[in-house]
């Protein structure tokens, strides 16, 4: 399921540029066009859902795994790294763009 006014639809496709930094089958990662930190990745399903209630589990458990793995890239590249923070934004209420 794809949404023609979400970017990460869009990115996850192909039809908006992106610094892809990883992607498989159910999951995609990114830079970030506007980063919060350097190293700023969404790592994102590349099915739409508007919310946990509507992602598939094994679709979410992919995404936790990939940013899982990106997190301990970022801690061993040459980028300065003192954290790591694993955001999850479910619901406009919380800011979920």
């Amino acid at each position: 399921m794809r949404d023609s006014g979400c970017i990460s639809c869009a990115i996850a496709t192909g039809q908006a540029d992106a610094g892809i930094v990883y992607e498989a089958d159910s999951v995609i990662a990114f830079m970030d066009l506007q980063p919060v930190t350097p190293g700023h990745l969404p790592v994102v399903p590349k099915t739409h859902a508007v919310d946990l209630e509507n992602l598939d589990k094994g679709v979410g458990i992919q995404v936790w795994k990939v940013a899982h793995q990106l997190a301990r890239a970022l801690r061993w590249s040459g980028l300065r790294c003192e954290g790591v923070n694993l955001f999850l934004a479910d619901g406009e209420a919380v800011f979920q763009a």
